[in-house]
């Protein structure tokens, strides 16, 4: 390998230290450029943690819907859109970006909205690290699909089957609300984004 004017930019005194100890020039131009590329790399590295992440946080809003729906919701199933838990999950994520703690200091309200928006089911209360003081408050609030028609069989197992106010399923639509409220700060307002 010849030497070129690429190393004239690295560090001359690295340089000086290297050759003096007899070090070819070309074995130390190969070893500034690997130590370039792996200093690159935590990008990628945050990546796949952002990625792990989201995949958790999307995990943990499944399992909530899980524990919800025998009880407050009061339905043998929940039927969840593709890929809703991993898109609330990056917007989660993306709001608590920009926080003191991260994700480590949210606490996620988890809200069903009921036929009348007005109206909310509270579902759970999610810590992402019960171990750290919360900083800020996300509120999610799925939103029901109206729209759906109930299908025959439903008709036929509610009457049959399942004891009065309890439905055969809940179908979410593919919206969400999420409201985010600062706690350590009293002049910051609240911001409400919806999908």
């Amino acid at each position: 390998m010849v030497a070129t004017s690429t190393l004239k930019n690295k560090n001359t005194e690295c340089f000086s230290e290297l050759i003096d100890r007899r070090y070819e020039q070309a074995y130390i131009e190969d070893e500034l450029d690997y130590w370039d590329h792996s200093l690159a790399e935590p990008t990628l590295n945050e990546e796949v943690f952002e990625d792990r992440t989201c995949r958790q946080l999307a995990k943990m809003l499944e399992n909530c819907l899980s524990r919800a729906k025998k009880t407050t919701l009061q339905c043998s199933e929940v039927l969840v859109p593709e890929k809703l838990t991993r898109r609330i999950a990056r917007d989660v994520l993306r709001l608590a970006s920009g926080e003191p703690c991260g994700l480590r200091g949210c606490v996620l309200h988890v809200l069903l909205e009921a036929e009348s928006p007005a109206a909310c089911k509270r579902l759970e209360r999610i810590a992402y690290d019960p171990s750290v003081v919360p900083t800020f408050e996300l509120t999610l609030v799925f939103k029901q699909d109206g729209s759906a028609w109930p299908s025959l069989r439903d008709f036929f197992l509610i009457g049959a089957c399942f004891t009065p106010g309890f439905r055969h399923a809940v179908k979410l639509s593919p919206g969400f609300r999420l409201i985010k409220r600062k706690l350590y700060s009293s002049t910051a307002g609240t911001v409400v984004e919806e999908y």
